[in-house]
């Protein structure tokens, strides 16, 4: 059954939607089956890889109202053992419509049963908000990465997102585990970057990857050509710094399978 690794943070431009496109496309460019599904009504991952879903055809709306299998909304990318579940704008409305409905934090959960056999790895990019479209995030999720930028207020707000998932945790999805927390943006000519990447290791030293995602230009260009950076420019900095996490995130899980990181959403304070 899939690996299912939701990519959260309820702050916004901390490269989370950069992270879910660029490790996937990394993932599947080493020749691993992934689906990436976009619940952000932005939908940028989904213009990140090219497609801006038309009106009539299903998206992770149709999928999370149940009015669509997901295997009807599903499209094959470039390179092709990468999918998407393409998001679209009627998801700023679905928070509502499911506010009475029943079951409302295990839509996606539900809606992936059918394809996780299908996928090594599916990864959730949610909007930048702790609101129920995120909650079905991390309620049909098995891990959660935290991108978190290397800027001066880079810690802020992470107390909030870490009560989230403990709160997810112990109500509705106790197998939800932290995979780790994710520096982005780091410019190794700005003191404040190694400053801020020092103070989260030191509060969290065990669950921050070793890799560092860098300011690159090629990272910030690719979107506009709908494709990921390891296709738009495999050799950039910014290229090699999303394969080498794909890499540290599947030899973690060949090292410790069935992993439960209970203890992990408590930083070392």
């Amino acid at each position: 059954m899939g690996r299912v690794i939701c990519i959260a943070n309820q702050k916004g431009g901390v490269g989370k939607t950069t992270t879910a496109v660029n490790l996937g496309a990394c993932l599947a460019v080493a020749g691993h089956s992934v689906l990436l599904v976009d619940i952000d009504p932005q939908g940028s991952a989904s213009s990140g890889l090219g497609v801006r879903a038309p009106d009539g055809s299903p998206t992770a709306y149709d999928v999370m109202m149940g009015e669509r299998a997901a295997e009807e909304a599903i499209r094959v990318q470039n390179p092709e053992s990468l999918h998407l579940l393409p998001a679209h704008r009627d998801l700023v409305g679905a928070e509502l419509e499911l506010v009475s409905a029943l079951g409302r934090e295990f839509r996606l959960a539900e809606a992936l049963k059918s394809v996780r056999d299908r996928y090594e790895v599916i990864l959730v990019d949610c909007p930048p908000s702790l609101g129920l479209l995120t909650v079905n995030g991390l309620t049909a999720a098995d891990e959660v990465i935290i991108p978190l930028q290397c800027e001066y207020y880079a810690l802020e707000g992470l107390s909030s997102l870490m009560e989230t998932v403990n709160l997810i945790r112990k109500r509705l999805n106790p197998k939800l585990a932290l995979a780790g927390i994710l520096l982005t943006m780091f410019d190794t000519r700005n003191s404040l970057s190694h400053q801020v990447a020092d103070e989260v290791r030191r509060h969290f030293p065990s669950q921050v990857y070793q890799t560092v995602i860098p300011r690159n230009v090629r990272i910030s260009e690719s979107p506009s050509h709908g494709l990921p950076v390891v296709m738009y420019d495999p050799a950039s900095r910014g290229a090699q710094a999303y394969t080498e996490l794909a890499r540290e995130i599947m030899q973690a899980h060949v090292d410790e399978p069935g992993l439960d990181n209970q203890s992990s959403f408590d930083g070392n304070e």
